[in-house]
């Protein structure tokens, strides 16, 4: 395994790991360990390019330190992604080597499931590194955490709609879920349960059906769905898709998704700000499964009880962040920005008076 250490300003640690003779490529960012050691998934994707896959895990590892710090986890922000088509290349060998990859981090990064790798995945991760999060119950883990984001998903909703309209009931209201994978299955669920009439949509046929049968939705095209008219467009696939060419056709009061890195640029969250449409930070929002996570890694070990009662406090801090940029005039993401920047100040600070 040759291993590269990579220079980037404003990150602890990014290393890219090859394999040329196997054409193993993946690479890890550590963005900021000042709350605790970075957690992060692993996600294994099909970039066009290495440069791609850097550019792709740096923004993710920044974004799991603002999720961490803001959602208080007690942990730091991390990533690590294999480049691959994980329907093809992923293979106990890869996975094996990536563990190795992981264990010289010696704990600083602690890996987890994301999109590409499974539960399953992360037991073979798991014989060659402690350093893994996530794994089934049956080993000691907290496992699948696709339910808990999609529950601090739908809480964030609550509170989305109630800080826009007034009121927090789904009964009669309309919302367009792009991406039926495990977190808009589970969101789906707990918004028929509300009385939601769901719009939904997914490039996978199989996984619409379902949804239109377990709970009576609407099938939207894929290509449709962002312009949908509803009171809540929940982005729950890939990121970067509230941007120049979709902001126009937007029809929603209300963006509140669980996809990581929805707005293209910073900029996409002003310009919802200028249409009146409330953006619900994906990042505030979709830190269901870190904190599910972060019960499994605190003392004692995994409680579903108390892991219930942290993910259901999103709402709270969805209120703060919103109720920050209603006080200063600005959009909704730098709000969430400035929050999660104050938190962190303040453990630095801590830090040196300590030392």
């Amino acid at each position: 395994m040759n291993i590269t250490e990579i220079a980037v300003p404003g990150y602890e640690r990014v290393a890219r790991a090859e394999d040329p003779e196997r054409g193993f490529t993946a690479l890890i960012a550590v963005h900021d360990t000042t709350l605790g050691p970075a957690l992060g998934g692993l996600r294994i994707w099909k970039y066009a390019s290495v440069a791609e896959a850097q550019v792709d895990v740096l923004r993710l590892a920044r974004g799991m330190t603002y999720k961490s710090a803001v959602a208080r986890t007690g942990l730091g922000g991390g990533k690590a992604v294999i480049v691959g088509d994980a329907r093809k290349d992923k293979s106990d060998a890869l996975l094996s080597w990536m563990g190795r990859f992981i264990d010289s981090f010696a704990g600083r990064y602690i890996t987890a499931e994301d999109v590409g790798t499974s539960v399953l995945d992360l037991d073979v991760i798991a014989r060659e590194t402690r350093h893994v999060a996530g794994r089934a119950r049956e080993v000691g883990g907290s496992g699948d955490p696709s339910p808990w984001t999609a529950l601090g998903t739908f809480v964030s909703m609550e509170a989305a709609l109630l800080h826009q309209t007034g009121s927090a009931a789904f009964r009669g209201r309309k919302v367009a879920i792009q991406g039926m994978g495990h977190v808009g299955y589970w969101l789906a669920r707990h918004l028929a349960e509300a009385g939601a009439q769901l719009l939904v949509a997914d490039l996978d046929p199989a996984r619409v059906e379902r949804v239109v049968k377990e709970f009576a939705a609407t099938a939207v095209p894929p290509d449709q769905i962002l312009g949908a008219e509803c009171d809540v467009l929940a982005p729950c696939a890939l990121g970067a898709v509230l941007n120049d060419r979709t902001l126009p056709n937007l029809r929603c009061k209300v963006v509140c998704g669980a996809a990581n890195n929805q707005l293209a640029e910073d900029r996409h969250g002003l310009l919802l700000k200028e249409r009146g449409i409330l953006y619900a930070p994906d990042y505030v929002v979709n830190a269901g499964g870190i904190l599910n996570i972060s019960v499994e890694l605190a003392p004692g070990g995994y409680d579903s009880a108390q892991a219930e009662q942290k993910v259901r406090g999103i709402a709270q801090s969805l209120k703060g962040v919103l109720d920050r940029a209603q006080r200063e005039g600005i959009p909704t993401a730098r709000a969430a920005d400035l929050e999660a920047q104050t938190l962190l100040a303040a453990a630095r600070g801590k830090a040196r008076a300590a030392s």
